[in-house]
């Protein structure tokens, strides 16, 4: 009757027994134009993916902080946050990652996005809805889903009325 429950590695080595899941926070980012911004990540979760604009929640921080946070450490933006779009089960077990990852979509207030982190990122640039690139994180394709939902599938003026 016992609930077993595999423990999966978060790359937490503090010594505990088992690993908890970690909260990453994303922020979807759409210009103007309609453009979404993606980073090339180097390494797990999902190396080689491009993903959102987010990170780690630091203890007694509260997730849209780290959004915001995020923004600046990762490409230079200073951002305000409109609204939560969705969260991901973040599960990866042949990666060894658990996440909980709440993704929201933000406006960028100032800056021009750079990548601040090139010994974590390949790239930062902007795409069109239309020439995504395909090999997306699994918290990218779930923001840009609950985008399109929300704004329908090529909506520029969503962007301009929010």
């Amino acid at each position: 009757m016992g609930d077993e429950r595999r423990a999966v590695n978060s790359g937490d080595d503090s010594g505990n027994d088992m690993v908890q899941p970690r909260v990453g926070v994303g922020v979807l980012l759409v210009d103007a134009q309609g453009r979404v911004l993606l980073t090339l990540r180097k390494f797990a979760p999902e190396a080689g993916c491009w993903s959102i604009v987010g990170g780690k929640l630091d203890f007694l921080e509260s997730l849209e902080d780290c959004a915001i946070r995020e923004a600046f450490e990762e490409v230079g933006l200073t951002i305000a946050i409109d609204s939560l779009l969705c969260v991901t089960d973040h599960i990866l077990p042949e990666e060894g990652q658990h996440w909980v990852s709440p993704a929201y979509l933000g406006r960028v207030l100032a800056g021009e996005a750079r990548n601040c982190e090139p010994e974590k990122t390949r790239e930062v640039q902007w795409f069109r809805f239309d020439e995504l690139p395909q090999k997306l994180t699994m918290t990218a394709k779930n923001a840009i889903e609950a985008y399109r939902r929300r704004f329908g599938f090529y909506s520029s003026a969503a962007t301009a009325n929010r």
